[in-house]
């Protein structure tokens, strides 16, 4: 039996987690909130994460029932993120398991993405579709590593989203995406948009830039000329919502069907943030059904970053052998999915 602990602080989510041999003791997680129409700085982001991260770690303990002694791995957020927020949590997991005396782990943000969400929905060996604020990824397991189909060229999706909604100065509360899912519910007419596919990769910055024209002049915007005269069209920001959720999606979700044609897979699992969007597992639902495959997503409480995901890597990993030295207990900023070989895989 082994029992790890993970700290997760890659971006403006701090959480710790407890895991026991795959079974989900304790996730305990706080989000740092800008106010509308800010995102968040790396600084304050990692004051935030050095002010909340202790009694995150008392209520991760108090939950689980788990005393220190009794923790036999340490695991961390290596990479990839921002800078400030990894270096604050990876220096409060190096003091952790110097107090405690445990070996450490430093553990791939998106790996532990992945490996929750197989965890959580028993899914076996499926295409990945990992979407979050800071990445966009289609990848699929072969050969001891996860394989990068295709990825976003530019901004990630969240980013993209996140960045919308600070322009129509949507709440950060919950999350800037969660409202603009809620909004888009409310959207009636479906603004056309770039569709930006090339190849197995997707591009989402000139999509940004063109909405964000069509949102100013907020409310309207001219379309069309007609012989009497000018007419123009008026759309709300419930429609642009809308209509930006509807084409990024349908561009994830042709590059995940080809990716799933190429590997002969007949599985997909949505991981990460954005992966929570009702309507972005709507859509990749009745691709899946076309198909004869199945579909694999979680909730909120597994789906956005968070502790306990960073633990069971972790714990997958230090099950399986793999050991980290003190001198490689650091950040890595740009941390690919595809540079970390898999040894707790056997297909």
């Amino acid at each position: 039996m082994v029992i790890a602990i993970g700290f997760e602080g890659s971006a403006n989510k701090i959480g710790v987690g407890i895991v026991r041999d795959g079974e989900v003791l304790a996730n305990e997680r706080e989000t740092y909130i800008t106010p509308p129409g800010e995102g968040f700085l790396p600084k304050e982001t990692a004051q935030h994460h050095r002010s909340k991260i202790h009694d995150i770690l008392k209520r991760a303990l108090a939950v689980s029932g788990v005393k220190p002694q009794e923790i036999d791995v340490v695991c961390y957020t290596k990479g990839p993120g921002m800078a400030p927020p990894l270096l604050a949590v990876a220096i409060v997991a190096r003091t952790i398991a110097q107090i405690w005396n445990k070996p450490i782990m430093g553990v791939n943000h998106c790996i532990g993405h992945i490996e929750m969400g197989r965890l959580i929905t028993k899914a076996e060996n499926p295409t990945v579709l990992y979407v979050s604020g800071g990445n966009t990824q289609v990848i699929s397991y072969a050969c001891k590593r996860y394989r990068i189909f295709g990825e976003t060229i530019d901004i990630a999706i969240g980013n993209c989203l996140d960045r919308f909604a600070r322009i129509i100065k949507l709440s950060n509360d919950p999350s800037p995406g969660y409202n603009i899912e809620q909004m888009a519910k409310k959207g009636t007419k479906y603004v056309p948009l770039p569709y930006s596919v090339k190849g197995m990769d997707v591009s989402f910055s000139g999509i940004l830039s063109f909405i964000e024209q069509k949102a100013r002049p907020k409310g309207k915007q001219k379309k069309q000329k007609r012989v009497s005269g000018v007419e123009e069209e008026k759309w709300s920001d419930e429609d642009l919502c809308f209509s930006l959720q509807e084409t990024l999606f349908a561009m994830l979700i042709e590059t995940t069907e080809r990716a799933m044609a190429h590997c002969g897979s007949s599985e997909v699992l949505i991981v990460g943030g954005v992966g929570c969007n009702e309507r972005l597992q709507e859509m990749m639902g009745i691709m899946c059904e076309e198909r004869g495959a199945k579909l694999f997503a979680t909730d909120e409480r597994f789906c956005i970053d968070n502790g306990v995901m960073i633990a069971h890597a972790g714990w997958e990993m230090f099950r399986s052998g793999t050991r980290m030295s003190w001198e490689e207990a650091t950040i890595t900023q740009r941390y690919r999915t595809d540079e970390v070989e898999v040894t707790w895989r056997d297909d």
